[in-house]
Formats: structure tokens, sequence, C-alpha cells
């Protein structure tokens, strides 16, 4: 039969904390961290003390710039895993002799790397981007929008309209939910990288875009490398 021990009481818990202090008194000089996360009011009447409010704006600090250090750690993490794609992306190309050949390789590094549930890469000469004005005018809209996007020549990501899913990505549009497109030039020839992902939130309005422009101009220079047909 075991015997239950009695809680201790307060008093009890508190003179034990204190007596174990006064056995190690370098116990905060080896827990420094515990000095920030504890409350030590400064007697001062009703009113609170200088020393107090120091401390009190002093803890906040910390706490902010640990908060931003995190942040800053994680930062560094995604950019360090976006470089070593990239890196991946660049060896994988370097080998490629024509354009069929660059467009598989793409193809796999964006499915297999960058979790791309779909991938578009669309060339249009100058010509392309000033339709005729018979030209049906939901169309038309489509095409201002992207030739807008062009001249702008910045990556940017968000969820598209059904009209400019469809000119993109064709028969699989309704898979797809949010967009990361990014602008390409070779040459005389305009043209867009589209990666779609079945995901509201994989590619939404907030993201970052320093990577997508390190992707357009390394799909742009490959572009330049490979033979074109039919540009």
């Amino acid at each position: 039969m075991s015997i239950k021990s009695k809680p201790k009481q307060p008093m009890e818990m508190s003179k034990a904390v204190a007596d174990y202090l006064l056995e190690n008194p370098d116990f905060f000089v080896r827990n420094e961290d515990l000095l920030s996360r504890l409350r030590i009011p400064h007697p001062s009447g009703q009113a609170v003390s200088l020393l107090e409010r120091q401390v009190h704006v002093l803890r906040e600090q910390l706490e902010g710039c640990n908060l931003r250090l995190h942040q800053m750690i994680e930062i560094a993490r995604e950019n360090e895993i976006l470089a070593d794609r990239i890196q991946h992306l660049t060896l994988a190309l370097i080998p490629c002799q024509g354009l069929e050949e660059m467009l598989s390789a793409l193809n796999d590094e964006l499915f297999d790397h960058f979790q791309a549930d779909a991938v578009e890469l669309r060339l249009f000469s100058r010509g392309e981007l000033d339709p005729p004005a018979s030209m049906p005018s939901d169309k038309q809209a489509v095409i201002a929008k992207l030739k807008a996007f062009l001249d702008d020549g910045r990556p940017l990501c968000g969820n598209l309209d059904p009209s400019q899913l469809a000119f993109i990505f064709g028969p699989i549009a309704d898979n797809v939910r949010s967009t990361a497109l990014v602008p390409l030039r070779c040459n005389d020839a305009y043209g867009i990288l589209a990666i779609g992902s079945r995901s509201d939130e994989r590619f939404n309005t907030g993201k970052g875009t320093l990577f997508l422009s390190r992707l357009s101009e390394l799909v742009s220079r490959f572009l330049q490398k490979v033979s074109l047909p039919g540009v």
C-alpha cells in the first residue's frame, strides 16, 4: 500500500524555494534567461516606480527582438532552400541544347522541387500582344492585362479570374486556385511562365517575388541560349 505525501502548502513551498536560493546563490547566474520572465515589484506605494517601468519596457523590447530574430531565422532558412532549388534548376538547364529539351527539364524541376501543380510557358511576338479589333472583347481584355503585366516586367502572385486562367492553362484551368506569373524576355519575343497551385494560399498576393525575379532572369537567359522555332 503506497502512502501519498501531503501536498506542500504555499508557505512551505515559498520557504523551500527561499532555502534553495540561499544554498545556491549562483542560481540566476546559471539561469539568466529566467530573469527576463520574472515579475519583481519595486515598493513605491500606489505609483509605478521608474525602475519597474524601465524593466517592463526592456522586457517588451527583448520579446520584440526575440520575435524578429525568429522571423529572420525562418526567412534565412526559406532563402537557403530557394537558393538550393535555383542552383539545382540551373544545373538541370545547362546541358539543354534545344527548346523542347529545356521545357522538359524546366517542367521536371518545377513539378518535383517547387511543388507546382500546373506549369505553362507561353511565348508571344509583339504583334500577338496587339490583337485585331475583330477579336472577341473578352479575349482582348485578357491580352490587354497580359501586355500590361509584361510591360511592367515584375512577377506577381495571386488568384486570376476564370478568363485569364483559361487563356493560360487551357483545359486544366479549373484545377488552379492560385498562380505565380513570371515575365520572360528573349530577343524580340515576350513570354510568361505560369506556375499554378491547387491551394488558394500557395501563391497568395502577400508572397514575396524575389525568387520569382531570379527565376525570370534564369529562364530568359536559357531561352536565349536555345533555338526558338517559329519566333
